[in-house]
């Protein structure tokens, strides 16, 4: 059995990234699911750490399932960094610090 190079997996997600529009978010299971790697939200975490700071791809729009900015391993500022980039794009937080995903979520089209 084969298995997929990481690269490959990343390169889905990363497109996958892309496709959430402006003001909008989604979750990391969600896209798993688009990227066609249903059950590995995890991996997506892993794939957008692995970003460099001068990427394109809009990571900031990825929370987690509860509509939350997840904390990096060593804490720092990408939390702060990570709703000030969602707020200057619409995105708003209610009073404990969530996004409220009836409103931003995105929906993708089939």
């Amino acid at each position: 059995m084969r298995r997929e190079q990481p690269g490959t997996s990343y390169e889905r997600i990363y497109a996958a990234v892309r496709r959430v529009p402006r003001g909008r978010v989604a979750t990391y299971g969600q896209i798993a699911r688009v990227a066609g790697l249903p059950g590995h939200a995890r991996q997506v975490g892993y794939a957008l750490h692995a970003l460099r700071p001068s990427t394109t791809v809009p990571w900031q729009r990825i929370v987690n399932a509860a509509g939350a900015v997840s904390l990096r391993r060593g804490g720092g500022g990408g939390a702060l960094s990570q709703r000030l980039l969602l707020e200057r794009e619409g995105v708003a937080f209610d009073a404990r610090g969530r996004i409220p995903l009836a409103r931003f979520a995105w929906r993708p089209r089939r």
